[in-house]
């Protein structure tokens, strides 16, 4: 392998990382095979207990960095500790779980250079078991603040290329740790609320890998924490859109809670938060629907 000795690179990687090294070459390999090379690849180690340590160093590359940080369960910090020591204009982040395609970081480049803070590109999404599907994140009109905020979340973190310089300005993750799971999307709120542009691209261009071991599988955890991400910046729309906007939304976090428990099983503990969302705000039609099918799905 060629390795490409750079002052300064273009792209800083930040991967963090803990007791994922079974998964970890894969998302290496990914970087290690993009057709754009100049980059860095910093991995933040949670002090894994596996042979993280020895997959990294397999590498013998020296764009690809090893740090060892202890975020103490907070993901964000990790990444902010990857942000403080990097050294590119333009920042891409990647889950030790996920995976690029080779033309990644060419085609986001490629796209930033039309005047974008940030670029999305669409992912397969892998697993649980066999299960593959695409999935396409955007469009421009709903990445900002108020659809963001009202709509909720429409990019993911292992897709998306970010100027430093926006970063900064959104003073990077918050480690505020009611936000856990959900640290990306209070981010894109950060960044869209200081008028970051949001370009997206309608080409697959990684994996993300659903497991047992994602955060985003803890569905009440991560309903919490969008939760609390709502109500950290709610109030900058609270005189500016009708209260039942609001009331909508409050209402729809907690469907997307019932619709995860009933997607792994958990009938009798969705049925709740239907009602919860119903009782919210009835007048959304698929409330009704989601908790009609829930029933038939329920063996007490």
């Amino acid at each position: 392998m060629k390795v490409i000795e750079l002052i300064k690179p273009t792209v800083s990687i930040i991967i963090p990382t803990y007791n994922h090294a079974e998964f970890l070459r894969n998302a290496l390999d990914s970087v290690c095979n993009q057709t754009f090379n100049e980059w860095e690849a910093i991995v933040v180690n949670n002090y894994s207990e596996d042979d993280t340590v020895e997959v990294v160093e397999a590498y013998n590359d020296r764009r690809i960095k090893l740090f060892n940080f202890e975020n103490h369960g907070i993901i964000a910090a990790a990444r902010n500790y990857g942000l403080s020591i990097s050294n590119a204009p333009y920042v891409a982040f990647l889950d030790s779980d996920d995976l690029w395609y080779p033309k990644k970081l060419q085609n986001s480049i490629d796209m930033l250079m039309k005047g974008y803070d940030l670029v999305c590109h669409a992912e397969v999404w892998v697993g649980p078991g066999e299960r593959r599907r695409k999935v396409y994140y955007g469009p421009e009109s709903r990445a900002t603040f108020e659809n963001l905020l009202l709509q909720g979340n429409c990019l993911s973190t292992s897709a998306v290329l970010v100027r430093r310089e926006s970063l900064i300005r959104a003073n990077f993750f918050s480690v505020n740790p009611d936000f856990i799971t959900a640290e990306d999307y209070d981010l894109w709120l950060k960044l869209s609320f200081g008028g970051g542009k949001f370009g997206f691209i309608d080409e697959v261009l990684g994996e993300y890998l659903i497991h047992e071991g994602n955060q985003s599988r803890q569905i009440l955890r991560n309903m919490r924490a969008v939760r609390s991400v709502f109500d950290y910046h709610r109030s900058a729309l609270e005189n500016l859109v009708k209260p039942w906007r609001l009331r909508r939304r409050e209402a729809l976090i907690l469907y997307s809670g019932a619709r995860g428990l009933q997607d792994t099983g958990r009938h009798l503990q969705a049925f709740s938060y239907f009602i919860k969302a119903i009782f919210r705000y009835p007048l959304v039609l698929r409330f009704y629907l989601a908790m009609i099918i829930n029933s038939f799905g329920y063996r007490p």
